[in-house]
């Protein structure tokens, strides 16, 4: 595993160099390592180096990866990057510590009723469909600002941020763009955007949280 420990390392430097060049504190961004489909040998490798924040796109695939993990390391910080479904909420509120996809008004209110039954209070970050694409989850940008106003009010939400993810193949500059102003007027101060192809630009848009898999873990396995 000597390989992901080097690549994370690089990553790390790279985040570091990008922070630095946009005339950021380093500090400020978060480094969010994608272990979805990757195995728990892998993790530990990268745990055992230091990392400490983790993000899973299915909840059924962390639960049977990051308990016994976070026995043996209880700081571990879990995200949810994947869409959420309904039937899912209830382990999703008892196993991560932020949930980054909170796209829908259905979901805004399931997951506020687990929260309250449960006593837990992961923070939400609300996804934007930056790219208004009809087959990608978020909500549009036209809605976002109601969208959190709904949220944060009727539902009770620990909403601290936004999150997307940029249309495949095109500059994502706009997207992140986008996303910052829309956090901006409504007071929310973590973005979660950028990942292994484009975290470095994401942080010059002002990214507090990159999410990078690939860059680390290597070519993903077809899951």
């Amino acid at each position: 595993m000597s390989d992901v420990v080097d690549a994370l390392k690089a990553v790390e430097a790279k985040i570091t160099q990008a922070a630095l060049a946009a005339g950021r504190d380093p500090a400020s961004v978060t480094l969010v390592a994608v272990s979805k489909t990757y195995g728990a040998d892998a993790v530990l490798a990268v745990l055992e180096a230091g990392q400490r924040v983790f993000g899973e796109n299915r909840v059924q695939e962390a639960a049977t990866k990051f308990p016994a993990l976070k026995e043996r390391f209880p700081d571990i910080e879990l995200h949810v990057i994947g869409p959420l479904q309904t039937n899912k909420v209830r382990e999703a509120v008892a196993l991560f510590d932020v949930i980054e996809s909170i796209d829908r008004p259905k979901l805004a209110r399931v997951v506020a009723e687990e929260m309250a039954r449960a006593g837990r209070r992961p923070a939400c970050l609300i996804q934007v469909n930056t790219g208004r694409e009809p087959q990608k989850a978020g909500v549009d940008p036209d809605h976002a600002d109601r969208f959190i106003e709904v949220c944060r009010n009727e539902y009770d939400l620990p909403v601290t941020g936004l999150m997307c993810i940029p249309p495949a193949g095109a500059d994502p500059i706009a997207d992140f763009k986008l996303l910052a102003e829309i956090a901006k007027r409504n007071g929310l101060g973590t973005l979660s955007m950028g990942m292994s192809g484009d975290y470095a630009q994401a942080i010059a848009c002002g990214a507090t949280h990159v999410r990078v898999g690939t860059a680390i873990f290597g070519a993903r396995a077809n899951k």
